[in-house]
């Protein structure tokens, strides 16, 4: 049986929208297994980008527990959280946000600016996430030089570099024409199936969740059937 990483025990998540409670997460029972590769889908308001927030500890649910690595987030301090959230989790967002002066290498290279490795370890593993994504071309090309597809491929190289358990990934291709989502969700099934790493995928587009493991379909936050009107 494959090992649990992440487990939504019961959650329930709400927002003050106009003085009046907005429900978000309706008592969510949910899991996600070690290497597996998940997207969730659903309409917007579904609690899709909730359940993302929740699992990097971004935000805290109003009931129930989050376990993420055999931790329950809820209950961390913020610098615990912090310690945390830098050892296990990063993120790659529908926006690249690179820094248009520096170079794909040194894009790659800022997280580890926060590890105690040297100035040799930080390009050598910078220099290798990049090669992992298939850009070991470019890694002196600015943001400017590269397109759309191959800026998101640098974004991923940057969240990996510190070699995270779990990528939270927030519409990454939403940005992208069909042949560079593609090519970035290739990459994201790639790190699942050869890296391990265990991947939890927002999107609207169903082309992109078929190359998931596994979907999820959210509506008014609860899991639903989609084959069911």
């Amino acid at each position: 049986m494959a090992e649990v990483v992440i487990r939504f025990e019961d959650v329930t998540k709400a927002y003050r929208k106009g003085g009046e409670a907005l429900v978000v997460l309706d008592h969510l029972d949910m899991s996600v297994e070690a290497g597996e590769f998940l997207a969730l889908m659903g309409p917007s308001g579904s609690g899709k980008s909730t359940i993302l927030n929740l699992i990097g500890g971004l935000d805290l649910p109003d009931s129930g527990a989050v376990w993420v690595q055999g931790t329950d987030v809820s209950r961390l301090s913020a610098d615990a959280l912090s310690s945390f959230r830098a050892n296990h989790v990063a993120y790659v967002f529908q926006a690249f946000n690179l820094i248009p002066v520096l170079t794909a290498e040194e894009n790659v290279a800022l997280p580890l600016l926060l590890t105690p490795l040297t100035k040799a370890q930080r390009r050598e593993q910078s220099r290798f996430a990049l090669e992992i994504v298939g850009l070991s071309d470019r890694m002196d090309h600015k943001p400017k030089q590269l397109s759309g597809g191959q800026e998101q491929r640098v974004a991923i190289a940057r969240a990996i570099a510190m070699d995270p358990t779990i990528l939270l990934c927030d519409e990454p291709t939403g940005d992208l024409d069909r042949d560079s989502a593609d090519q970035v969700l290739e990459l994201l099934a790639r790190l699942s199936s050869e890296f391990g790493k265990t991947i939890v995928m927002v999107t609207h587009d169903l082309q992109a969740s078929e190359y998931a493991s596994r979907t999820v379909h959210l509506d008014k936050g609860v899991v639903v059937d989609p084959t069911i009107a």
